[in-house]
């Protein structure tokens, strides 16, 4: 079997995002599951941190890459950023899934597509999601 080194990262920042949501961990880590079970990722393991005073990082290892977010609450601002290998799994649809959950007031994105020589950087197709 010959494998593809194609592959997708898709990173956004995202501002407005309400402070409790972003300053909880346990909150994020589930909704980071079942972003990367939406764009039919396979989930290998989960770490996510709580800092004090306050934001949060999950990571979610997939077995075709990762899945992460940084938040920094008392900015209202998310990192998120996706990064999935081969053609099956879209890492779009779990940032697009998370910004449905965090509901931010804007939203900034780039999507690579790696593994095919020189970077290519686009502008993804987000989701038309209401950003309140």
């Amino acid at each position: 079997m010959e494998y593809s080194t194609f592959g997708r990262h898709v990173a956004v920042d995202a501002w407005g995002i309400d402070f409790d949501l972003l300053n909880n961990a346990e909150f994020l880590q589930s909704h980071m599951v079942e972003a990367a079970e939406a764009c039919g990722a396979t989930v290998l393991s989960v770490q996510s941190k709580q800092f004090e005073p306050q934001g949060a990082t999950v990571l979610v290892l997939l077995s075709e890459s990762h899945l992460s977010i940084h938040t920094y609450p008392e900015k209202g601002f998310a990192a998120l950023d996706c990064y999935t290998c081969g053609e099956t799994v879209d890492p779009q649809l779990a940032i697009d899934y998370m910004l449905s959950i965090l509901k931010p007031t804007a939203a900034h994105a780039k999507k690579l597509v790696r593994g095919m020589g020189e970077l290519q950087v686009e502008e993804p197709k987000m989701k038309q999601i209401e950003l309140v």
